[in-house]
């Protein structure tokens, strides 16, 4: 080598390192979504800990490699060993069986014929030293690659070891979820309690949960009562209390209390069975420009094969130069042209995004929709159940006689309907409640069915109930008639209250909009979306909302069965709209839509329609979704930029194809920077980890 590089213009190469952090990026290109990562594919043969583990043992048989090699002795004033070319050459031989595990990839691609990454990089290591080797063993060629190929070598193990890093420090998702299940459950049969792997749970078998303890499988509670932690599943970190007859959801946690559960889904049917198979369809995806990287490394493996034959051909047969130059400079090129950053580019970046998707309690079924997500001009709400609570709440308290305060008709309201277990009654009490308006223990409670509920405090009779109520006590008067008019036009339900004499106070209300839902929407606003509302409402209560909302666009009465024509109305004015609903009579929209967003979930995971479902009943997940595409779409952007951007400057520089400007591209600059380049694509990549979605 040295030889070589002095006679040839003092052109010094060293092939090592370029191909090195390059290798598996083009197999995971190509695997990462068709059957799993290349990091995946490699640990078949290794995991992370292993690359590392091989990665060290290579570097201690560097270390006489290094001392041994004529040119560094030489600068070391240690003077040439006697031996030092079959030291090499042993040395060389051990750190070779090191890379064989590539030659093994690139037998696969062979026979797949899908010749990408593997089968450059076992040209380029195969070739260096096979090439070394005759060189030790014919001296008239005086040119031994041994530091480059093991040099570059080892730079394959470490990038083989950052990108399996990569995956799973950005978390395996499937093994992440399995981690939810508790290993064993405590199975009753005839009263006797035993412990059997999880596995072997059947439908219908009855458990017992014991605080502290996970829930196995989804069933409902035969026997006792618990707080239980969902926040594994569906994100909201209250603990719900549960007793008999409440379904539970495997996963959940027990924090107190012993349950019995008979079991309803076990297995693949179960929520976290659901959770795998969503996440298997999204890992069964790839974004656009994953497609357009896999590309690029198949083209890439053929241009690198085509630009080092040229280059023998162009250096020894037309430029003059000897064989040894010439190799030495195709050599280089294979190294130097190995897409590793490439093929790294987008599996690296996606990986994370499902991993962090899935922390948030976002399951992207189909990664191509993330580049139609960051494009969306649109975000469309169904209203019921996902801007709104999808239950009553008090939207307004009017005083209709001068000497009664707002505070009086809720006191009134709330001590009579707290002895109610109707759903109006239930949110006069909470509305109440957050005033920290006390109540008293009312006399003669009476429920009159239909109609509403009478007590007496004080000597005074009370009455709390609709229209009918009032017209039995023969309490109404034209004004509060007027006033509950007024209301009932905006589409609120009104609740009349009285003493023994008149009608004291009416109490509006109405279906209560989510506390996120404007924060959402202005939130929507900000990063530039637009946003419409669908409702089966009448115009004045959708209006209504619109406007507390700031919605841009609002739809009223409409049937379900039409909605996804408003959907295609606005995309026909050139719009990229997501449509957000509950999933339960949002099918056609959902599908109508550029992409479709299930929200509220919760522990029914498999919902059909929609190309993402987010698991938590919160609007502002669609502002972290959207955020969380741009994010990634950008990651894509920047790791494709700096991947092709290199090669299209390595390729013809290693080619010596900037030699009339006195340019020579040293093979272990290349390789430095090849190897910077997969690292920059990995860092760059796992900064995603601090992406903040809401």
């Amino acid at each position: 080598m040295k030889d070589c590089c002095h006679s040839e213009k003092k052109i010094e190469y060293n092939h090592h390192e370029g191909c090195g952090m390059k290798d598996h990026s083009d197999m995971s290109g190509h695997n990462m979504h068709n059957h799993g990562s290349h990091a995946s594919s490699m640990m078949m043969h290794g995991s992370p800990k292993d690359f590392l583990r091989r990665f060290w043992i290579v570097t201690i048989f560097l270390i006489p490699l290094i001392l041994t090699n004529a040119n560094v002795a030489e600068l070391l004033g240690f003077g040439p060993f006697a031996l030092g070319k079959w030291i090499q050459f042993a040395i060389a031989t051990i750190i070779f069986g090191f890379s064989l595990v590539f030659f093994e990839h690139a037998s696969h691609e062979i026979k797949a014929r899908k010749y990408g990454m593997m089968t450059l990089v076992s040209l380029a290591v195969g070739a260096g030293y096979l090439f070394s080797v005759a060189s030790t063993f014919i001296s008239s060629i005086n040119a031994e690659f041994y530091l480059e190929i093991s040099t570059l070598i080892w730079v394959l193990l470490f990038g083989h070891y950052l990108e399996a890093k990569s995956s799973v420090s950005a978390g395996d998702a499937l093994q992440e979820v399995a981690k939810l299940l508790p290993k064993q459950a405590h199975r009753l049969v005839s009263d006797k309690e035993e412990d059997v792997d999880i596995n072997d749970l059947k439908e219908d078998d009855i458990v017992r949960v014991k605080p502290g303890e996970k829930i196995p499988a989804d069933g409902i509670i035969q026997e006792g009562g618990a707080n239980i932690d969902e926040s594994l599943i569906s994100g909201e970190s209250k603990p719900i209390q549960k007793s008999k007859g409440d379904e539970v959801v495997a996963g959940s946690i027990c924090l107190d209390g012993s349950i019995t559960v008979i079991l309803k889904r076990v297995g693949e049917n179960s929520t976290i069975g659901q959770i795998k198979q969503l996440i298997k369809e999204a890992q069964g995806t790839k974004p656009n420009s994953q497609k357009i990287a896999d590309k690029a490394s198949a083209i890439l493996t053929f241009v690198a094969g085509i630009t080092a034959v040229l280059t023998i051909i162009v250096w020894y047969f037309l430029l003059g130069h000897t064989f040894v130059f010439a190799v030495t400079l195709a050599i280089t090129v294979l190294v130097i042209a190995c897409p590793h950053a490439l093929g790294l580019a987008i599996p690296t970046v996606t990986t994370i995004t499902t991993s962090l998707a899935l922390k948030n309690g976002i399951f992207i079924k189909n990664l191509g929709k993330i580049e139609v997500i960051k494009k969306a001009d649109y975000v469309v709400f169904d209203k019921t159940g996902t801007l709104t609570e999808g239950k009553f709440a008090v939207r307004e308290v009017v005083v209709t006689t001068d000497d009664v305060s707002v505070e009086k008709v809720l006191f009134v309201a709330s001590s009579i309907e707290k002895y109610s277990s109707h759903i109006i009654g239930h949110a006069v009490v909470e509305y109440s409640d957050d005033r920290s308006i006390t109540t008293e223990n009312f006399e003669n409670i009476k429920n009159f069915s239909g109609r509403g509920i009478t007590g007496e405090y004080d000597g005074i009779a009370y009455a709390v109930g609709n229209r009918l109520l009032m017209n039995d006590l023969s309490v109404s008067d034209e004004d509060s008639e007027k006033s509950a008019q007024d209301l009932e036009n905006r589409g609120e339900t009104v609740v009349y209250v009285s003493d023994d004499k008149k009608i004291i106070g009416l109490i509006a209300l109405s279906d209560a909009i989510k506390k996120e839902s404007k924060e959402a929407i202005e939130k929507l606003h900000e990063i530039g979306i637009k946003v419409a509302m669908l409702t089966g409402d009448n115009k004045v209560v959708a209006g209504d909302v619109a406007k507390d909302l700031g919605i841009d666009t609002y739809f009223a009465e409409v049937l379900p069965e039409d909605k996804y024509r408003h959907i295609k109305d606005l995309q026909e004015k050139g719009n990229v709209v997501l449509m957000v609903g509950d999933g339960v009579n949002d099918a056609p929209a959902l599908t109508q839509a550029n992409v479709g967003i299930a929200i509220g979930a919760g522990t029914d995971v498999a919902v059909e329609a929609g190309d993402v479902v987010l698991m938590k009943n919160s609007p502002k997940d669609v502002v972290g979704l959207i955020i969380l595409a741009r994010k990634v779409y950008s990651k894509m952007i920047q790791n494709l930029v700096w991947a092709l951007g290199y090669n299209v400057v390595a390729i013809p520089a290693a080619a010596g194809v900037f030699a009339f400007a006195g340019f020579f591209l040293r093979p272990e600059i290349g390789a430095f920077v090849m190897s910077l380049s997969t690292v920059i694509v990995v860092v760059n990549a796992m900064s995603l980890k601090r992406v903040k979605l809401v």
